[in-house]
């Protein structure tokens, strides 16, 4: 697994990268929550009560900041974060 600090307006986030082959599977984790990639499954984000918003079509941490949320968690919902989002805002808004 990789690892890599990712540093964005608000603060620094952790970038996680395992290598499965044909894609990676990605996530950057910040203070209250995280942007995970496809391969991650937002019902078990839900059911653990973590804020999340998921990419999908990334390969890369930059890729993953450019990308729009596309799917995101009842309780990011409930802290105002929304699909449609810029990845790099989502996780700006958890720092």
């Amino acid at each position: 697994m990789k690892t890599q600090t990712i540093t964005l307006e608000k603060g620094k986030t952790t970038g996680y990268c395992i290598d499965l082959g044909k894609a990676p599977l990605l996530i950057i984790l910040a203070k209250k929550g995280y942007v995970m990639c496809g391969y991650l499954n937002m019902n078990a984000a839900n059911k653990l009560g973590d804020i999340a918003g998921k990419v999908t079509g990334v390969k890369t941490f930059d890729d993953m900041l450019n990308a729009d949320v596309v799917e995101v968690s009842e309780n990011a919902k409930l802290a105002g974060l929304k699909e449609g989002m810029n990845a790099k805002d989502f996780l700006n808004a958890l720092l």
